[in-house]
């Protein structure tokens, strides 16, 4: 199938470019034509841009969006929000997680994101005994995947322990533990079901230095092969106190310092780092993992990102824990929290240069590294274009767009098409009525 768009603007690796075509073929990016006249039978929009990948989501927790946001009976942290993940981890089947999952992954393609990074933890049976087919619920996210079309990197992940030093897992982590040997037979069930999927990427995930012993982080490293590795790291100042006293090291360091990281790896959140290990991951290549919703949610911290950037690090996007799946709203957030820390504007624009452009470029070069796939009106990349609209769109210069986008009101997601396939219409996706019934059922049997 062949698609044609016209944009009357489209934003290309070489910039703002105007009244240009984009020829979709055997869901890539065919030809490029600038200064072109509409075809009959052109897809028409106003603005075009490349989709955004959204390098970190546990799908399951989008059944916990605003069901957390009540104050317990002592101070509330990351740490006690996890009990009621946990709850929720412990109670879903598998219908459960493929329609809480789809339901994520359309509000995705909504909000501009047309990759997932899914960091997948939630591997076994309600006793945390392992279902007859290994890779049960990630089979059930890989269908979710393509019932939404939105593009999948899988990252299955490893978890053996509770806390540093080889802690025990507790009880209610069962669903997400595994040894050496059934995580071998478990990447090995996600490789069949990634090559079943259009576009798929296999990558693996250490869960957390507090989760994986050093002698199996590098067999770990040993299984990724030439794939993407994600690992959550420095999200919480008592993990990083905890760190020092286990190792004697920072936790971003004790990495850099023992782990061949490279461009291949992605530090989710990397909140906590000091000046030195800000500066070395920098120059590692690797792409920061930033979920800034969530970490304002949890009560993370802000991630320094003017002195990242300085000193040329690289960043993506995640909607984590989904408590709220918007692309704009996360790039708002990031930009945001600089402002308040720094006490200034602009902080992450260049001199004279767009902020929304700024942060919305390095969010696509950076999630594109790290999920192991091409970005960008180009050809040869995947046809992954979002149509942007709205009231404002016919008065604001081409990076305006952006910064209205990001920023203001006026301009929306019009329409998005995932590898070619038209998968949102009126900013809305061509299969959520199906999707909301199902995710509205599920819901209904994990409150009862």
């Amino acid at each position: 199938m062949t698609t044609t768009i016209h944009a009357r603007a489209a934003l290309t690796p070489e910039g703002w470019r105007e009244d240009v075509r984009i020829t979709c073929a055997a869901r890539v990016v065919g030809s490029i034509e600038v200064g072109a006249a509409p075809q009959p039978g052109d897809e028409r929009c106003v603005v075009a841009v490349p989709g955004t990948p959204n390098l970190h989501s546990h799908a399951f927790q989008r059944a916990m969006a605003g069901r957390a946001q009540a104050a317990g009976a002592t101070a509330d942290s990351f740490w006690t929000w996890r009990v009621a993940m946990y709850d929720l981890a412990l109670r879903m089947t598998p219908d459960d997680v493929e329609a809480v999952a789809a339901r994520a992954y359309a509000e995705m393609l909504e909000a501009g994101y047309t990759r997932v990074g899914e960091f997948h933890y939630l591997h076994h049976d309600r006793d945390g005994r392992a279902y007859a087919d290994i890779a049960e619920l990630a089979a059930r996210v890989c269908a979710a995947s393509a019932q939404t079309g939105i593009g999948m990197t899988l990252l299955p992940v490893f978890y053996a322990h509770s806390d540093f030093g080889g802690a025990p897992p507790a009880p209610e982590q069962r669903r997400f533990v595994c040894d050496r040997d059934l995580f071998a037979a478990l990447l090995e069930a996600c490789r069949g079901l990634v090559r079943a999927l259009e576009g798929g990427r296999l990558g693996v995930a250490p869960h957390s230095l507090r989760a994986v012993s050093a002698d199996e982080l590098a067999h770990l490293v040993g299984l990724a092969g030439e794939g993407p590795i994600h690992i959550h790291v420095a999200e919480q100042v008592r993990e990083v106190e905890a760190c020092l006293a286990a190792t004697g090291a920072r936790p971003v360091a004790w990495l850099l310092d023992n782990a061949p990281v490279d461009a291949r790896w992605c530090l989710v959140h990397a909140t906590h780092m000091d000046a030195q290990e800000t500066e070395r991951l920098a120059r590692s290549g690797a792409v920061a993992g930033l979920c800034p919703v969530t970490e304002a949610d949890l009560g993370d911290g802000v991630f320094p990102a003017r002195a990242y950037r300085a000193a040329g690090g690289r960043f993506g996007i995640g909607t984590d824990s989904h408590v709220r799946i918007t692309l704009p709203g996360e790039l708002r957030q990031l930009e945001y929290a600089q402002r308040l820390t720094e006490r200034a504007r602009n902080v992450l624009a260049p001199p004279g240069g767009s902020t929304g452009r700024a942060v919305l470029d390095a969010a696509g070069a950076g999630g594109a590294a790290a999920l192991d796939v091409r970005n960008g009106l180009a050809p040869g990349a995947p046809a992954d274009v979002v149509a942007l609209g709205g009231e404002a769109t016919g008065r604001l210069a081409e990076d305006g767009f952006l910064d209205a986008w990001i920023f203001a009101r006026g301009v929306a997601v019009d329409r998005v098409w995932a590898r070619g396939r038209l998968v949102v219409r009126d900013g809305r996706h061509v299969a959520r009525d199906v999707i909301d019934r199902r995710f509205a059922a599920a819901m209904r049997a994990l409150a009862g």
